[in-house]
């Protein structure tokens, strides 16, 4: 059996709204997405916390995966990630707590300290600029204060929340969560679904400094990886320039909307350097391709677990895509 059958695979869900579409249509299609995945045997379905972005619908990440969690039955529903500095930790205490609490044994807390917004987009959420860069081991300490059993003298629980003991996940792009991840006896997720350049040096700080913990006792370390399977190389390739638009839009400052695949990109030399350095890691092709390539990069990172983000215009293709995936892997 290869490695990557003893694999776990897990859906990244960035909630895409197409060109034309609506939110209401994405969250349709995401539940869908997470009723065949879990079907198909993966093991998580997490969703990202965006904000003041027109083609990302999970703004509102903690109330959309109560939804997914309660259309399905048996898959792992969480948060890749929540951007802890944009909420008192309290508040995301009782929102997994309330998750878990309804869910119970299902729920995921992945997070960042990235803002996942600009500037303004801050501001209107009353954040500083510059916090949770300096003050995140903090914050972190403090939420995971409110998910554990209560202190005896502790005045200020997260109710529900308090106890339920929800498992923590941090996420980075670079070597600061990996090293946290590691002192505190974290899992840890990398987030090569879009920069995927520190992946290896991320990982090797993870790995090296691990602290055995009550939580583990050895280091999971989950990679996001974009995959655009198809029927065929070639098909897989014109289907992969709709998240190709989406990169090349971002650089431009454009809507980053999903749009339809067309047959050529019109961009410059360096507008290509730039989007190929986004989807550094991403696999592209017809079953194969995919098994193969998937295959060499289990081998490359030894993933205990692989998160597959899978962009598409149209939702067939998307679930087709994690099909294929799920069949080749097995």
């Amino acid at each position: 059996m290869s490695q990557l059958a003893s694999t776990a695979l897990s859906v990244l869900d960035l909630a895409p709204i197409r060109q034309g579409g609506s939110a209401a249509e994405t969250f349709r299609d995401s539940v869908a997405l997470a009723q065949l995945t879990e079907r198909l045997g993966y093991t998580r379905y997490w969703l990202a916390e965006h904000h003041n972005i027109a083609g990302i619908a999970s703004a509102a990440t903690a109330v959309l995966i109560g939804h997914i969690a309660g259309q399905t039955s048996t898959i792992r529903v969480g948060s890749g990630g929540i951007m802890l500095p944009n909420h008192p930790p309290l508040v995301i205490a009782e929102q997994f707590g309330t998750l878990e609490t309804l869910y119970p044994g299902r729920i995921d807390l992945g997070l960042g300290r990235a803002p996942g917004s600009d500037g303004a987009t801050m501001q209107a959420m009353r954040r500083n600029a510059h916090a949770g860069v300096d003050d995140f081991p903090q914050l972190l300490n403090e939420l995971r204060s409110y998910l554990a059993d209560a202190e005896p003298q502790q005045r200020v629980k997260a109710v529900p929340g308090q106890g339920t003991h929800v498992p923590v996940w941090l996420l980075g792009s670079s070597g600061y969560s990996a090293q946290l991840a590691a002192k505190l006896g974290l899992p840890f997720a990398f987030a090569a679904q879009f920069a995927p350049g520190y992946l290896f040096e991320a990982l090797r700080l993870y790995r090296d400094n691990f602290r055995p913990s009550q939580h583990l006792d050895k280091p999971h370390a989950m990679v996001g990886l974009p995959v655009m399977a198809a029927e065929s190389d070639a098909m897989a390739h014109y289907l992969a320039t709709t998240a190709q638009q989406k990169f090349l839009n971002l650089i431009r400052g454009k809507p980053t909307q999903s749009l339809p695949p067309v047959e050529q990109l019109d961009w410059s030399p360096m507008e290509q350097a730039q989007v190929s350095q986004f989807l550094g890691a991403a696999i592209i092709g017809g079953p194969e391709t995919v098994k193969a390539e998937l295959e060499e990069f289990q081998a490359r990172t030894g993933a205990d677990e692989l998160m597959i983000n899978s962009d598409f215009y149209n939702h067939a293709d998307r679930l087709r895509s994690y099909e294929i995936v799920a069949e080749v892997a097995r």
